[in-house]
């Protein structure tokens, strides 16, 4: 059976909707019960977020039959090393009883099964970072994962890593070194494993990774999957075990950018209590007005070095003609640059942040780390990483940002994702050595403060996935979308590309929300209540094609009131005098549904211009001062998620 048909059929009475028996023939296939004949609904390997939610409105499959489909398939892959916490029903049952109360049209992620690194706080459910005797199990989820949650994401389990996030190889755990999903000899990349691989094999939609110096990057690229690596503080790191703390990013992993994206479109924003979260918004994607590709010979690496060349240059012929259809340039540039500064990771003070977080656990528990880790851990304590020398650091690496910021503006690097690979054997003989050339093109993305995307481009060898990614600035993302959308379809839709005049053309190949070269002419609008994610009438900024660009806060001049109406509605009001600082949301629609939209909604409300915490004027929800008179004052709270809570 091939892979593309490896898939689980589930029979279904139409009728009640519950689960028949299944048979399977010689092949371990599902087949009809010709004796019941009930239906049989297939659940692909490739489980996709619009698939899923497809079937579940037409109600032809059920979450509940979709976890059941994920639990069998870790029991199978068991000896792969995939998890920690694996997928169990009695884990799963309470986030399957919540979508109950939870209306589909609201929640963008209903339903849709994705995993968690362990080293990412799930409730109630132990986080060991790949070492059981640091565990600890949270009261409450991380940032990251409580916004999925509550776009009705379910969390099937947490996957295995590089312990403490230290490795780009997945054979750093004492829980097992996880195995490539499509050539189980091979290194599955790391420290994101598990998470990679669990997407990969089909026991989940998504996947939660971390990325330090591109562990949510180089798994993406051996696993053939989309690693997408948000600008720092993009998404918030509440809850995740440093590693790095002011380079540390949580990641996705999928098996498409619209998957990537849709999850980027639920977690990004700021988060209250997250030290490191800031206001970085994606917007529409685009192309960017310059390829750069690195001059000279690259190194590569490995049982496949001379395949994974090859490959490269396949995938560098690819863009360049993509690139001359479009008219963009491309360049040949000196990467020195990115070299040095990815080096400061690993050979300069950086590496005494790590010991900074997990120092004292080492020297309180020598021996306990896995020997390679804790080798790794103690080199941050070395003397020579003293106070001058992080800052000399510090100094020179501000210097290397600047020269990036100079050189990428308003363009795309573009790398092979990795270099090479190993077999698991190879690295668990040499862990040292082979980890280094694993990070050789993913190391400097976190330190310049880049963005970036890894996408799959081919098979080096059969079975051996080969990737590149696309990296740009930190405001920048829509460049990173725009030009990975590009390669990954493989041509400009023709009829829209000839069209004169065109004021959007798309990409071709796109397979839900097409990607804006030339964007449409839209208007940012301020929401503070109903119309935020989570609540009744986000429903409506998704109808107008609006979407969520980042949480934000107004200028400290307004009060907040509760209006005496069913449902309750908030009322922002600008004060002459005083006022407080309001948490809201900032949302992008298209003018042409804008007057619509603002024109349909009932008084005292209305749309105005709301200042925002920065000076900048947006339009905005308000309320007429005369409706205050008679409401419940909750300025206090400062959001209406503490008002109305979800």
């Amino acid at each position: 059976m091939t892979e593309a048909n490896n898939v689980e059929k589930i029979e279904r009475n139409e009728k009640s909707g519950k689960n028949g028996k299944t048979e399977k023939n010689e092949n371990g296939k599902n087949e009809k019960n010709e004796n019941t004949g009930k239906k049989m609904v297939e659940v692909p390997k490739e489980l996709s977020i619009s698939w899923l939610r497809d079937k579940y409105e037409i109600q032809e499959l059920t979450p509940h039959e979709v976890i059941a489909a994920i639990v069998q398939r870790s029991s199978d892959d068991v000896g792969m090393n995939i998890w920690i916490t694996p997928p169990t029903m009695d884990v799963i049952q309470p986030y399957l009883e919540r979508l109950k109360s939870v209306s589909m049209a609201d929640s963008p992620l209903w339903g849709i099964p994705f995993a968690i690194k362990d080293n990412i706080d799930l409730a109630g459910v132990p986080t060991t970072a790949g070492c059981a005797e640091y565990a600890y199990t949270p009261t409450e989820h991380s940032g990251v994962v409580e916004r999925l949650i509550a776009a009705g994401a379910i969390p099937v389990g947490k996957t295995n890593l590089d312990q403490f996030a230290t490795g780009l190889v997945g054979a750093r755990s004492p829980y097992g070194d996880a195995h490539n999903a499509l050539r189980p000899e091979l290194i599955s990349g790391g420290s994101s494993s598990g998470s990679a691989v669990s997407v990969a094999r089909g026991q989940a939609a998504f996947s939660l990774g971390t990325d330090t110096a591109g562990s949510g990057r180089v798994p993406a690229a051996l696993n053939r999957l989309v690693g997408y690596k948000p600008s720092l503080g993009a998404w918030p790191t509440k809850g995740v075990v440093p590693a790095c703390a002011s380079l540390d990013c949580v990641t996705v992993f999928a098996h498409s950018l619209n998957d990537a994206l849709a999850v980027d479109g639920v977690v990004r924003g700021l988060h209250a209590d997250d030290p490191w979260s800031r206001s970085v918004t994606r917007e529409a994607a685009k192309l960017p007005a310059k390829f750069f590709l690195p001059d000279g010979p690259l190194g590569f690496y490995g049982p496949y070095a001379s395949e994974y060349s090859a490959a490269w240059d396949t995938a560098v012929e690819k863009l360049k003609g993509l690139s001359v259809n479009l008219n963009i340039p491309v360049e040949y540039i000196d990467v020195t640059l990115f070299a040095e500064a990815a080096a400061i990771l690993y050979e300069g003070p950086w590496v005494a942040e790590r010991w900074a977080a997990l120092g004292n656990f080492i020297e309180a528990n020598p021996g306990i780390a896995y020997p390679v880790t804790e080798k790794i851990l103690r080199s941050g304590s070395a003397a020579e990483y003293d106070a001058a020398s992080v800052f000399h650091a510090m100094h020179k690496l501000q210097q290397f940002k600047l020269e990036a910021r100079k050189l990428l503006k308003d363009a795309v690097l573009v790398m092979p994702t990795c270099g090479g690979t190993w077999t698991r054997e190879q690295v668990l003989a040499d862990p040292i050595s082979t980890n280094r050339d694993m990070g050789r093109y993913t190391n400097h993305c976190n330190l310049l403060d880049l963005c970036g995307v890894a996408v799959p481009a081919g098979d080096a060898a059969p079975q051996t996935p080969f990737g590149i990614t696309f990296f740009a600035l930190a405001e920048e993302e829509s460049l990173i979308c725009g030009a990975a959308e590009l390669f990954v379809a493989g041509a400009v839709d023709a009829e829209l590309e000839s069209a004169a005049g065109a004021s959007a053309p798309r990409l071709a190949g796109s397979a839900a929300d097409e990607v804006v070269v030339a964007a449409v002419p839209t208007t940012l609008v301020a929401v503070c209540g109903l119309h935020m994610r989570g609540y009744p009438l986000e429903k409506q900024m998704l109808g107008c094609g609006a979407r969520f660009i980042r949480e934000d806060e107004t200028a400290a001049k307004y009060s907040l009131v509760k209006l005496p109406t069913t449902p309750a509605k908030p009322g922002l009001v600008k004060q002459q005098q005083g006022g407080a600082a309001i948490l809201l949301e900032v949302w992008e629609m298209p003018l042409e549904a804008f007057g619509g939209f603002a024109a349909a909604i009932p008084a005292p409300l209305g749309i105005g211009k709301v200042e925002l915490r920065d000076g900048t004027e947006v339009p905005g929800f308000v309320c007429e001062a005369y409706a205050a008179a008679g409401a419940e004052d909750v300025t206090a709270l400062r959001t209406w998620r503490k008002v109305v809570p979800l």
